[in-house]
Formats: C-alpha cells, sequence, structure tokens
C-alpha cells in the first residue's frame, strides 16, 4: 500500500511522491489527515531559513486535522474512526525541562514536521500522546485552526490577561489576530497594531480597534486612550525592530510584554524601560494541552470566525502553487492544504 506524500526538496521546491505505507509502531497511531494549515514557520522552510535542521528529505506541516486509522501496539483510550487533532510536541521526558513539568518546552524536543515528518501527506504515523480528540460535530477543516489557536491560547496565559484590561497587539498577521481574538474573549480591551492595510480591514471588520504606525503615534495614542496609563499587556507579535521598540513605549507601569514573534536577528531592547516602570518580559512557546484543549472550546463557542479566517483551500497535488501564492500575497490569514478528498 502506498500514499502520496509532499516533500520539501530545497530551493523553494516540493514535489509530491508514493510512498510505502508503514504500519504505526508500539505506541504510535496513524492517521488519514484531512487538512493541514500553512504557517510562517513552514514558510521559512521553503524560503530555505531552516535547511540545516530539516534538510532536503521531509515532509513537513503540523497544524492539521484528521481521523484515526490504525493503532499501534500498546495504544490504549483510542480507536479507529475517531476525529482528531495532534499536539506537534514529542519531549525526552527526562531533561530538567520535562522534571519540572514543561515538558512543551524540553532540552530535547522534536517538533513534528519540521525535526520529523509531518502532515503534508495521506497517511501519517505519530506518537498516541500527541492527539486530541475532537468534537463530532466540529468540521476538519475548521479544526485545523486548532494548533495555532492553541499557540494564542497558551500566549494569553502567559500573559495573564484579566478582564477589563487594556491589551496591545503588535501585529495583526494570523497568530496576533488569533491572541487578539482570545484576549477579547477573556474580557480585556483590545487594540491591534498593523501596518498592512488589508489586516487593519479584517480586524476593524470583526470588531477591533486598530492603528497604522505608519499613520499614528500608537505608544501615544494608547496612553491619551487609557488616561495616561499605557497598555496593561503588550504582545510583540510583529518580529520587527519598530514592533520592540514599540512594545515599552506603550506598556503601563507594571506592565506584562509577551514575546510571540521569532526574530530573525537580535532587536534592541529598551532596557532602561524596564527598570523605570517595573515591567516584566515573558517569553511564550508553543502550547500545553491544556492550551489545546482551551483552544477547541473556543471554536466550538464561536469566538473564530473559521470561514472569514480561511483565506484559500488548495489540494495537496497543488501545494507548490500555494506556497508561491502565499509569498507574494501578504493579506492572507491562513491558506490550508486539503490532504485527502474523502475526509
Amino acid at each position: 500500500m502506498k500514499h502520496q506524500a509532499a516533500f520539501y526538496r530545497g530551493d523553494k521546491n516540493f514535489s509530491i511522491d508514493a510512498v510505502k505505507t508503514q504500519p504505526p509502531g508500539a505506541g504510535e497511531v496513524q492517521i488519514d489527515v484531512a487538512y493541514c494549515g500553512i504557517c510562517g514557520t513552514d514558510l521559512h522552510i521553503y524560503l530555505g531559513h531552516m535547511d540545516p535542521r530539516v534538510g532536503f528529505e521531509r515532509t513537513i506541516g503540523h497544524e492539521m486535522s484528521g481521523v484515526v486509522s490504525a493503532l499501534g501496539e500498546g495504544v490504549q483510550g483510542l480507536s479507529v474512526g475517531q476525529r482528531i487533532v495532534v499536539r506537534p510536541l514529542d519531549h525526552c521526558g527526562d531533561c530538567p525541562a520535562c522534571n519540572a513539568g514543561h515538558q512543551h518546552i524540553c532540552h530535547n524536543l522534536k517538533f513534528i514536521g519540521i525535526d520529523s515528518d509531518g502532515a503534508f501527506q495521506q497517511k501519517w504515523n505519530v506518537p498516541a500522546h500527541t492527539l486530541h480528540v475532537l468534537p463530532d460535530d466540529l468540521d476538519l477543516s475548521h479544526a485545523a485552526l486548532i494548533e495555532p489557536l492553541a499557540v494564542a491560547v497558551h500566549d494569553v496565559r502567559r500573559g495573564n490577561v484579566q478582564p477589563g484590561e487594556d491589551v496591545l497587539v503588535i501585529g495583526g498577521g494570523p497568530i496576533g489576530m488569533l491572541v487578539a481574538m482570545v484576549a477579547r474573549e477573556v474580557g480585556a480591551n483590545v487594540t491591534i497594531s498593523e501596518i498592512n492595510e488589508n489586516r487593519l480591514a479584517f480586524a476593524d471588520k470583526i470588531g477591533f480597534t486598530t492603528l497604522n504606525p505608519k499613520e499614528t503615534d500608537v505608544a501615544k495614542t494608547i496612553h491619551e486612550a487609557t488616561g495616561g496609563k499605557g497598555a496593561d499587556v503588550v504582545f510583540e507579535v510583529s518580529g520587527s525592530q519598530p514592533g520592540v521598540d514599540l512594545m515599552t513605549a506603550a506598556a503601563a507601569t507594571r506592565g506584562r510584554i509577551v514575546m510571540v514573534a521569532i526574530h530573525a536577528t537580535k532587536p534592541q531592547i529598551d532596557m532602561f524601560q524596564f527598570f523605570w516602570r517595573e515591567l516584566d518580559l515573558l517569553g511564550a512557546r508553543v502550547y500545553l494541552p491544556q492550551d489545546y484543549d482551551g483552544a477547541m472550546a473556543l471554536l466550538a463557542k464561536g469566538v473564530v470566525d473559521c470561514d472569514s479566517f480561511i483565506t484559500d483551500i488548495q489540494g495537496l497535488d497543488d501545494i507548490q502553487g500555494a506556497f508561491e501564492t502565499l509569498t507574494r500575497n501578504t493579506n492572507a490569514m491562513k491558506s490550508m492544504i486539503r490532504i485527502s478528498e474523502d475526509l
């Protein structure tokens, strides 16, 4: 038996190959993959930024949904036919982070879909402990948004956002927009700072206060709107030096700044403001199982308008074109690949 899989071959190229379907090993589950979204990390891989880590024989992808098709030896609590998503983190279980209960930031963490093969294939074997069972009524295309939404849930929890607090999200891309949605659901007053007019329009349409730093002094506006206080929580999701400059300028006294973005180069940070206002800087990386559960609950509640958030859906055979289009389309929220037509 064979199945179709997309392989990253380097130099902005994918190949679609028929590969032999291997049965799941002990402790593994085999999944018929339904949908898989393209995330920012996938784009970095496509652009060649992670070649030393990924190589040229890798099937990437991790923002997925699917159906259990086979169980490996020793797997309990799961059954064939269950609709699932994968939390793509495989921890070692025996490092200082794991021993302290922080398996999601394991010192030897393998990110499935980057460090091992991922979900841009029809059949996918993964450790059983990574699975979350979906509600029966959740559309599988919508379920593929759970992974990025879980990132946002974790970010907001790291920021300890409280009802009534003033929140500034710097960067209105897919993760920034989801962070804003989760913070608003908590009860915060959320403002999004973004330079892309189409993303600003999307945020306006779903009811957010927006500011364009090309046209407005965002820090000054935030302080004026909050009676001189500033933002209680700032999320830096832009990955830019201007975003880092803004995060300290807009923060309230004893404000919390959550660093969500991955910066390609070391940014310059105004450390004086941390001393002057007693600011807190918090890192936020990936998610915990409870963040996945929280994301599923938010989707069930309709917090995310999934149909609007999903920009387009292409077939697995069109993955090359989907990536090429996405690199040119800075307006997209979530481009998705339909892996199996019959799910």
